[in-house]
């Protein structure tokens, strides 16, 4: 773009020189870069600085300069880096940014240096949501780095690390948002990977580290120093041949053991070390214990399920609940036993492919259903005490037994009503009953009260239906007749109104007094469910048959000259008088 080019005066080249230079720097001047400025003049609020190729000085208000902490370098004809956002507003005024330009330089580094994968220079300044605030020491640009990328080991306190200026790592970039984020914990990992690698090449399998020291320690195993050079962790279940339920119960920080390398992980940089090992396997002397002998054992643990318990020193295994007591279905450990107590066990099972040894405690001691059954076999009587009494049964403490018998509420009484018979007995009561079940297996006992008395149904055993008895009018209501047969039986029986008379009219239970003895006959029996009923409108069947079969003709049931069978009977009985 030159102009005046075929001018041959001195003074016109001169000028287009000039013209010329002017307009390439105005050329190189476009919104959206960024370009230095010099300061020129400095008040109270604003800096002014001059841009070539610029028609009027921008102006950039001191308070942007010092929350970017340039301010105490500025002076006048210092230069500043300043983005050109508007070479003329609606006002006319050119408009330029210093924080802006310092953010697009800090973009462009953090670009740079994130496709490089090289580390940057920052500060944490503060604590946010999830994590801190990173500021990049050479733009200002600010970044943010989460909690777990702050360090390779959880921080309760970082002070110490605060504006403190330190290596980071770039591993995530937004240019759309803005967003960077960093992690100081990958600088040290790679630090320490490399020198790891280092370390781990010392230790093979078989080795033996000595004065390894304790740092730490968690539910799954103890953290131990080996040489302040690597962090080795013993796992549980390779601290001791005997049950730990946790270190601390073993260890002390700062104490020193050996230890023996089990494994070397050259690409995880693991070494993995025990101490059990270096001792020993007390399983070996598992020879010594026989099947079906009683051994002395230390209760060492207890679970909900049963004891841990050791043979010797390492050697250890389960009671389980099940082998604790004969008379209890599911026992309480914690009750039973405690942690030290020494207790007598049967070896049942070894199984040394697995390397489980089983014991039982309650086989020591024999079996009381065992002794229960010889001593006191079915219909046997025995004494207990009420221990416990439900909505339909009372459980008895069988005496000299640890043993709990059911007796249920209908075996309380033959004559009367079983649950109300429930309500006469509480806590304590001493009972003598007669043992009517013993199931070994289900360890349950079932005894009777009134198996104790002779059953009043047993009157009825030689009797049978149709046999006609002398019963005595105890009371009468609606429903019938209350009466109570004579001859020792203590059973009070209902006849039912309609089992009175043959004749409706006169199955009136009124027609009867207390105290007055009748005749009825038993209508239906069944002693195995308890149950007579007895009739009077049976018995006058049975006596018409009777008479009918005594008195009559094969042919009187087709002529009778008589209008009722009694009729017929009296004319009988007065031909005979005659």
């Amino acid at each position: 773009m030159e102009i005046y080019n075929s001018l041959e005066t001195p003074a016109s080249k001169e000028f287009q020189e000039l013209l010329n230079g002017q307009l390439s720097k105005i050329k190189n001047l476009s919104e959206g870069k960024i370009i230095e400025g010099k300061v020129t003049k400095i008040t109270e609020k604003f800096i002014f600085l001059f841009i070539e190729g610029l028609k009027s000085e921008p102006v950039i208000d001191i308070n942007e300069l010092k929350s970017m902490g340039i301010m105490e370098t500025v002076k006048l004809g210092s230069k500043v880096s300043v983005l050109l956002e508007r070479i003329e507003d609606k006002n006319g005024d050119v408009v330029v940014s210093a924080t802006k330009a310092l953010k697009i330089k800090g973009w462009d580094q953090l670009v740079q240096a994130y496709e490089k994968n090289q580390p940057i220079m920052g500060k944490i300044t503060s604590k946010c949501k999830g994590g801190v605030i990173v500021e990049h020491v050479e733009t200002g640009s600010l970044m943010f780095c989460p909690g777990s990328q702050i360090s390779d080991k959880p921080l309760k306190d970082i002070s110490h690390l605060m504006n403190e200026p330190q290596k980071f790592a770039l591993i995530k970039l937004d240019k759309i948002r803005g967003n960077a984020c960093v992690s100081r914990r990958q600088i040290i990992s790679s630090f320490k990977k490399e020198d790891k690698a280092k370390i781990i090449e010392k230790y093979k399998v078989g080795d033996v580290i000595k004065n390894a020291i304790v740092k730490g320690y968690s539910s799954f195993g103890c953290f131990f120093d080996v040489n302040s050079e690597l962090d080795v962790l013993v796992h549980l279940q390779e601290i001791s041949y005997s049950r730990v339920n946790h270190p601390e119960e073993i260890f002390n920080i700062g104490e020193k053991h050996n230890l023996l390398v089990i494994g070397v992980d050259k690409e995880k940089l693991q070494v993995s070390c025990s101490i059990k090992q270096l001792s020993p396997d007390p399983f070996e002397h598992i020879s010594n214990y026989k099947l079906n002998k009683v051994y002395r054992v230390k209760v060492v643990k207890l679970m909900d399920y049963g004891a841990f318990c050791e043979l010797e020193p390492g050697l250890s295994t389960l009671l389980h609940t099940s082998e604790i007591s004969w008379t209890k279905k599911n026992p309480s450990v914690k009750k039973t036993f405690k942690v030290g107590d020494e207790i007598d066990c049967i070896i049942t099972e070894i199984d040394k492919e697995k390397r489980r040894v089983s014991i039982s405690h309650k086989l020591t001691k024999e079996n009381p259903m065992d002794v229960l059954e010889t001593k006191f076999p079915v219909n046997s009587s025995i004494k207990g005490k009420v221990n416990n009494i439900t909505d339909y049964a009372i459980y008895l403490k069988l005496n000299d037994f640890d043993l709990d018998a059911f007796l249920h509420c209908n075996d309380l009484s033959y004559t009367e009503n079983g649950e109300e018979e429930l309500k006469k007995y509480k806590k304590g009561d001493e009972l003598n009953v007669k043992i009517l079940e013993i199931k070994k297996d289900q360890n349950k006992i079932r005894v009777g009260l009134k198996q104790m008395q002779k059953d009043p149904f047993d009157w009825f055993t030689d009797k049978k239906v149709n046999d006609i008895l002398t019963v005595k009018i105890i009371s009468s209501n609606n429903k019938g007749l209350i009466v109570k047969p004579e001859g020792g039986c203590n059973l009070e029986f209902l006849i039912q109104k309609k089992s009175i008379a043959i004749n409706p009219a006169d199955s009136r239970s009124s027609r009867f007094v207390g105290g007055e003895r009748i005749d009825a006959a038993i209508a239906e029996i069944d002693l195995p469910k308890r149950k007579v009923v007895l009739s009077i409108k049976l018995l006058e069947e049975l006596q018409n048959k009777e008479a009918v079969t005594k008195f009559s003709s094969p042919l009187s049931g087709k002529n009778l000259p008589f209008s009722t069978l009694s009729d017929k009977l009296n004319e009988k009985v007065s031909k005979k008088k005659k």
